[in-house]
C-alpha cells in the first residue's frame, strides 16, 4: 500500500481524481439536495436498480402522478403501484419494496417521511437506511449523499468498473465493500463530485465492452489502458 492509500502500481489517487475533474467538472459544483423530502430520493433511488435513468424517472413520475402522496402508496392495492412502475423493471420485487418501506416509516414515524434523519449522525442514518426493505449499501449511500448530505461514495457498476480497472481494488472485490474502500481513501469533501464524475467516465469512456482507451484521459496512469502500438 502506498502512501495515498491505494495499493502499489494503481492509479495514483488524488491524480487521478483531479484528471477526471478537469474533464467533468462535478467537484465543483454544489451538493444538490434536490428534494425537500429525502424519502423521495429513496423511492427514486429504488427504481432506479436494474434499470435506465430514463425509465427509473417515467416510473416515478407515473407513480406520483397516480396516488397523491406517499400514504396513498403505502395503502394502495399492490397490483396497482406495480402497474404504476413497471416501465422501471423488476416491478414485482420493486413494488412490494416501497410499500414495506413506506409501512416501516409510517410506523417509525407516524407517517411516511425521512426527514427526522437529517438531524442524526451519518452513521445511525446509514444503519436506519440499510435496515429497511430492499435498501442495500449503495441505494443507503445515494441518500445519504444526495438527499440527507451525509458523506457517502456510493458505487454502482460504473464506479466498480473504473476502480477495479485502476488498480485501486482487487478485481472480485464486491461494489459493497468497494464502497467501504473508497470512503476510506477518498477525501470526504470529494465523494458526491468524484462519484458523479466516475460515472460520467464509466458511460462516455471506460465502458464495460470495448473501453476507448486511445481517447481516455486517464491512459498515462490507468494500469488497464489498452492502446494500439503506433507503427512508422
Amino acid at each position: 500500500m502506498n502512501p495515498s492509500g491505494v495499493p502499489r502500481g494503481a492509479a495514483p489517487l488524488g491524480e487521478t481524481l483531479d484528471l477526471l475533474e478537469g474533464v467533468y467538472g462535478n467537484e465543483g459544483a454544489l451538493p444538490d439536495l434536490g428534494h425537500p423530502e429525502p424519502l423521495d430520493g429513496l423511492i427514486l433511488t429504488v427504481l432506479s436498480q436494474n434499470t435506465n435513468d430514463l425509465n427509473r424517472d417515467r416510473a416515478y413520475i407515473t407513480l406520483r402522478g397516480r396516488f397523491p402522496d406517499w400514504e396513498s402508496v403505502a395503502l394502495a392495492d399492490p397490483g396497482e403501484v406495480q402497474e404504476a412502475i413497471r416501465i422501471a423493471g423488476l416491478a414485482n420485487a420493486k413494488g412490494p419494496s416501497i410499500q414495506a418501506i413506506l409501512e416501516r416509516l409510517r410506523e417509525d414515524w407516524g407517517a411516511p417521511t425521512l426527514v427526522p434523519l437529517r438531524s442524526w449522525k451519518p452513521d445511525r442514518a446509514r444503519e436506519y437506511l440499510e435496515a429497511l426493505p430492499g435498501v442495500g449499501p449503495k441505494t443507503a449511500a445515494c441518500v445519504m449523499v444526495f438527499d440527507l448530505g451525509f458523506p457517502a461514495f456510493p458505487v454502482d457498476t460504473h464506479v466498480a468498473r473504473i476502480c477495479r480497472r485502476l488498480g485501486w481494488v482487487p478485481a472480485n472485490l464486491p461494489p459493497h465493500r468497494i464502497q467501504r474502500v473508497m470512503e476510506e481513501t477518498v477525501a470526504r469533501e470529494r465523494f458526491q463530485g468524484a462519484h458523479l464524475n466516475l460515472i460520467a467516465h464509466g458511460r462516455a469512456v471506460c465502458r464495460a465492452r470495448s473501453p476507448r482507451c486511445p481517447a481516455c484521459v486517464l491512459v498515462g496512469v490507468c494500469p488497464a489502458a489498452e492502446v494500439p502500438e503506433a507503427h512508422g
